[in-house]
């Protein structure tokens, strides 16, 4: 009975050690920023913008102006506010367009029968974000002699908020 207590215990201690250690790695897979760049920006700004008509969205803009991109490093990814979204490249620099949960259209059936709700989808709770940012500030993530990297910046210049009147016509569709 002796050996089996023994044995119960080291067996719990293994485990609980093991536990710790799992947590420890995965505290050093922490993301580390550059304090420096290859690549120097120009400008950095975001302006929201609201849909003129009921459930016809809202968002973020976020432009990234390049002055200068020695190394020619790929930009990916931009986090903003919980948020975080592909970056791509447009006739003035880099564009990366965020979703807000404001004026979204909603595909739910609310009946007084359960039943008929089925196909709801719960809402999304990714609580996952990688940094902890100011309200002005954003990390680009980047691509660099095959390297993936991180770059912080701060004060982000807030610009005035488009507000679109109306849907866009069947002819501007097109």
């Amino acid at each position: 009975m002796r050996t089996l207590t023994v044995f119960a215990v080291f067996i719990t201690a293994v485990m609980l050690y093991s536990c710790k250690s799992t947590k420890e790695a995965f505290k050093t897979n922490t993301i580390i920023l550059e304090e420096k760049s290859s690549f120097e920006l120009e400008q950095v700004y975001f302006l929201k913008w609201v849909a003129g008509f009921q459930g016809g969205g809202s968002g973020i803009h976020m432009y990234v102006i390049v002055k200068t991109n020695k190394n020619h490093v790929v930009f990916d990814t931009v986090y903003f506010r919980g948020m975080q979204a592909k970056m791509q490249l447009g006739k003035m620099g880099y564009l990366a367009s965020f979703i807000t949960p404001l004026n979204q259209k909603e595909n739910m059936v609310m009946d007084g029968d359960s039943k008929q709700e089925y196909g709801n989808k719960l809402p999304k709770n990714d609580n996952h974000f990688p940094f902890v940012l100011q309200d002005n500030e954003c990390v680009i993530q980047y691509t660099e002699n095959g390297n993936t990297k991180y770059y912080k910046v701060k004060d982000i210049v807030e610009k005035q908020a488009e507000y679109y009147p109306n849907a866009p016509s069947d002819n501007q569709k097109q």
